[in-house]
């Protein structure tokens, strides 16, 4: 099994649009860094986590010939706004795209996408096969398990994912007691660091640190990264063992669960 960033920036992207800081001029492409996302494969299923606004440039970039599922963590733009581009997949498989989803995403979906649900037949709308997924449940994405672990983003709640000893927590700052526990045993865990200032609705760095000593996984690859963080080489240098900055294109091979 393998797990691709396909973007590890935080909502604005890195560079942002007009800012004159080092980061967002930076000539290390480890300091680009598209929407948050990424794929995992077992060779057999591909799925993305979250289909955001640079959805489409993602999937030209890692050639993604078949994808398999969307599986959202919430409904914040970042993360949803690229959702109109599975046409492409369904144009060239015949197949609509199974999407995974807590109820509020599904209905944010609804009102931020209304011409695919008001109007399913018309030629060019994306086609969807919506799955409601709850707190805590076990389901399946083709033939890779997953189970849906509630993170609070804020006071929004987030779906964070665990599959096998892979987990995958984006758009947090709260870890509940009983998530806390389900994230335990793992051999990689990828989780958001935004900066390193405190953030009303993200972890900062030494609070995902916190979590990571905390589950001492294997490894441990921080994500949703702002330009405030700082330059990649630098803030790598800082940090404990096992724990690493990702950044886009990043592959890492993981366990088959």
């Amino acid at each position: 099994m393998k797990f691709t960033f396909t973007g590890t920036g935080t909502s604005q992207g890195v560079p942002v649009i007009a800012c004159p800081c080092a980061v967002c001029h930076s000539a290390d492409p480890r300091d680009n860094r598209l929407r948050t996302s990424g794929l995992l494969s077992d060779g057999k299923t591909t799925l993305s986590f979250d289909a955001g606004p640079d959805f489409r440039q993602q999937m030209l970039r890692h050639a993604v010939k078949e994808l398999d599922a969307i599986v959202f963590t919430h409904p914040h733009k970042d993360h949803v706004a690229g959702l109109d581009d599975v046409r492409a997949y369904n144009y060239l498989h015949k197949r609509k795209m199974p999407v995974f989803a807590n109820r509020e995403t599904i209905n944010h979906l609804k009102r931020e996408f209304f011409y695919i649900f008001e109007n399913p037949d018309y030629p060019g709308v994306p086609q969807l096969d919506i799955q409601e997924i709850a707190d805590y449940q076990s389901f399946s994405a083709g033939d890779i398990h997953l189970k849906a672990l509630p993170v609070m983003h804020a006071s929004m709640k987030v779906f964070a994912f665990r599959i096998g000893s892979f987990a995958y927590v984006t758009d947090a700052n709260v870890i509940s007691d009983q998530t806390l526990h389900e994230l335990k045993g793992l051999e990689v865990l990828v989780i958001n660091a935004l900066r390193h200032e405190k953030h009303y609705s993200h972890f900062n760095l030494a609070e995902a640190i916190e979590v990571v000593q905390k589950l001492k996984p294997a490894r441990a690859y921080l994500t949703h990264i702002s330009h405030q963080m700082g330059l990649h080489s630098e803030v790598s240098e800082t940090l404990p063992p096992g724990i690493e900055l990702a950044w886009d294109g990043l592959e890492i091979e993981l366990t088959s669960p």
